[in-house]
């Protein structure tokens, strides 16, 4: 009992130590993992404000480009009174003084039409316009981006005024959205390995990406599923210009991070693999060093019985010339024998012994009708046999020892008082041997602790009975030998199953 004892805390230690390394190891990985991933949200906040800053500096930007607008809209105007003027005015000074107004513009493209759209002049257009004539598709597209400004006379439109925005404005708005392009292109892609995407107010079209597969974007319904997936895994952070909402930065964990998260998980698998491997090895060692001492404990005794047997043998027959009294020469003769087939028992053990045909009844029969007349009778026996036939591959010697053990265990369970019924039942391809005591039971922990080498609950004895008959029934007649049932103060099953001839 302290042998196993001993061995089972050593594996119980062992077991714990393992799981609190490998639990500090997880816990150490976690806690890292929370911290870069708390760092990484830091530097998109970073990154966030930065974006939002340089907004504000495009918004300003644009403010000007809007005024800039509107003055040369005011040019236009301005250019359109002065060719009114000409048609009432009749002082020469004021008519020079609106001509120069109207030859001041040197950089507005300007298109004049009469009341049935036909072009009539052009200044500041990049390309030559047909006169007298309507103007075409494509012209008609640049110039109507500004609602036309009517020259009246009578009250009645006679010319018509088409602008557009001058070359110095839209190399200037041009320069102006290529830098809003480049700069988001190259906040995204300076969001270090976070994987990042810009959207519109609405979150309908993407503005920039970056550290996106680009699977995850192919389409709409892919588009919206990561934006989706991002936003569950992060809050995300709205760029905000004038109190509205221009954009969202949308963003998940780095891959670094969703490769650590995969770590714990990885550890507790190759912990889980050592520990087992760990198991099987200290329960394969442990059962060959039980297996070893089976054999060495059990050939030693042999060995030791073979001398003190043979002597008897000698003072046996010396009694028989003698002519001693024949019936104490019997008996003794009847002990001798029995000796002799004990270490013939413990002789067999670690050799494959030879099975032989027999029938199972008798063989129950003759083993319990040995231990009867050498134990109390306030034991009872009985033996339930419907069919006495039953023939099985057996070898004698050990097979009656195991019967012999349990009894004897059952017998000491009952403390000399009860009773010990056997069961023999054939269930194709099986036979069925039933053990059923009256003894003080086995609490369910302990079902298959009994059966191991060191596992006692006398004050004397090794613990080898129970292991001796599950190495006999198990490894040498291919047989089960395992509790039933057992019930605290009740009794115990045990229950042995041979295979059938």
């Amino acid at each position: 009992m302290k042998l196993y004892s001993a061995k089972y805390k050593i594996k119980v230690a062992l077991f714990t130590i393992a799981i609190l390394f490998v639990g500090a190891i997880i816990y150490l990985l976690n806690t890292t993992i929370t911290n870069i991933k708390n760092e990484e949200r830091k530097q998109v906040l970073l990154w966030a404000e930065a974006v939002q800053k340089r907004y504000t500096l495009v918004d300003y930007t644009n403010t000007l480009f809007e005024k800039l607008k509107a003055e040369e809209r005011r040019k236009v105007e301005l250019w359109s009174d002065a060719q009114h003027h000409l048609l009432y005015e009749d002082d020469s000074q004021f008519l020079t003084f609106l001509l120069k107004i109207i030859s001041s513009n040197k950089n507005i493209p300007i298109i004049l039409t009469d009341a049935s759209h036909n072009v009539v002049s052009s200044i500041n257009t990049d390309y030559p316009i047909p006169l007298n004539k309507p103007m075409s598709d494509s012209i008609r597209q640049v110039f109507t981006k500004y609602n036309r400004i009517p020259i009246l006379y009578d009250n009645e439109p006679i010319n018509y005024l088409y602008y557009t925005d001058s070359k110095l404005f839209s190399e200037l708005q041009n320069v102006m959205n290529n830098m809003i392009q480049s700069f988001i292109e190259e906040v995204v892609k300076n969001a270090a390995s976070v994987p990042v995407i810009i959207t519109n107010s609405d979150t309908s079209s993407i503005i920039a990406y970056g550290n996106i597969q680009k699977y995850r974007i192919e389409t709409e319904e892919k588009i919206f599923q990561t934006i989706q997936e991002m936003a569950s895994s992060n809050t995300p952070i709205p760029i905000v210009l004038n109190n509205t909402v221009v954009h969202y930065i949308f963003y998940e964990d780095s891959a670094l991070i969703t490769r650590l998260r995969y770590y714990p998980t990885i550890l507790i698998g190759i912990g889980f693999i050592v520990l087992l491997f760990a198991y099987f090895a200290l329960r394969s060692s442990e059962k060959f060093e039980q297996n070893q001492l089976l054999v060495g404990m059990s050939k030693e005794t042999a060995h030791q019985l073979g001398t003190p047997i043979s002597s008897l043998m000698a003072w046996l027959e010396l009694l028989k010339q003698q002519e001693f009294d024949n019936e104490i020469v019997t008996e003794i003769n009847k002990d001798v024998t029995r000796l002799q087939t004990i270490a013939e028992r413990f002789s067999k053990i670690g050799s494959a012994p030879n099975l032989s045909p027999h029938q199972l009844y008798d063989t129950i029969q003759k083993s319990v009708d040995y231990i009867k007349v050498r134990t109390s009778p306030t034991v009872s026996f009985y033996i339930h046999c419907p069919q006495k036939d039953i023939i099985t591959p057996l070898n004698l010697a050990l097979f009656e020892w195991v019967i012999e053990n349990i009894c004897k265990n059952a017998i000491d369970a009952m403390q000399g008082v009860g009773s010990l019924s056997i069961y023999i039942t054939a269930q194709t391809p099986w036979v069925h041997i039933d053990i059923e005591d009256s003894g003080k039971g086995v609490p369910r922990n302990k079902f298959k602790t009994i059966f191991k080498p060191g596992y006692t609950t006398k004050q004397r004895g090794w613990g080898l009975g129970l292991s001796l008959a599950k190495r006999i029934i198990e490894e040498y007649h291919n047989g089960k030998i395992y509790v039933k049932s057992s019930e605290l103060t009740k009794g115990t099953t045990i229950r042995i199953s041979l295979p059938l001839s």
